[in-house]
């Protein structure tokens, strides 16, 4: 299946809190969209990678995203090196996206800002003809995707660009819901963590929120870019 958008998270949840939103509001109109997931979370302090793997499987239902993969890398350690980076090149080639969402260029969790080196270097390498690869037995064709976009995560990165997802917070903030091991509950006597508090699930909506208010719309996401924007006239920016 070609898609025209591809979001990769370094763990499941991270493509929820970070771009949902704009996930849902392109599926809205008529684009395929999938997700891949590096690893499955297992260092989480909440929760175990067996419920991290359904978990994301709800959220991609609640999304209506058709296609996720997780590819098993280590959480916590798996490194931007040529073996890892193969792993993501066949993904790219396989689904041929127009545009790649990654992961933070900086962030608290180290493993985002080392997922969003990974997947940007890997798009990259894509292009390169004399970089060889196969999946299920089958010579892949070298492709590079157009895009590549870093979605804002626990950091407040200044974003490059914002989209309007107005009228589709609600179900982001229900796929986020679906990892109920890991965000906000007062009935849970697992150990606190810094994004177990209500005030982490609270800014989820109130960044979403003040993005919006600085646009003038409802509710907004942020990206930041590896090169400039382009457009083909400034109607395009109406």
């Amino acid at each position: 299946m070609k898609l025209d958008i591809l979001a990769f998270g370094a763990h499941p949840d991270d493509v929820e809190l970070g771009c949902s939103g704009t996930i849902a509001k392109e599926i809205s109109l008529g684009k395929k969209v999938g997700i891949i997931d590096l690893t499955r979370g297992e260092l989480g302090t909440r929760g175990t990678a067996q419920t991290r793997d359904e978990e994301a499987a709800e959220a991609a239902k609640i999304l209506g995203v058709p296609v996720r993969e997780n590819l098993n890398f280590r959480d916590g350690f798996f490194l931007n090196d040529e073996a890892h980076q193969l792993e993501i090149i066949k993904m790219i080639r396989k689904y041929q996206p127009e545009i790649v969402l990654c992961n933070a260029i900086t962030d608290r969790h180290i493993d985002h800002g080392k997922g969003s080196k990974l997947v940007s270097d890997a798009c990259f390498l894509s292009g390169l003809s004399k970089i060889e690869t196969e999946l299920n037995g089958e010579k892949q064709t070298h492709f590079r995707p157009k895009l590549v976009y870093h979605y804002i995560q626990w950091q407040n990165i200044e974003p490059d660009f914002v989209v309007d997802i107005s009228g589709f917070m609600d179900v982001k903030m229900e796929s986020v819901k679906a990892y109920k091991t890991q965000f906000y509950d007062p009935n849970s006597n697992e150990p606190t963590t810094p994004i177990t508090s209500k005030n982490f699930l609270n800014s989820i909506e109130y960044r979403a929120m003040d993005l919006g208010r600085l646009v003038g719309v409802e509710h907004a996401e942020g990206f930041t870019v590896e090169r400039y924007l382009t457009v083909n006239s400034l109607g395009d920016l109406l």
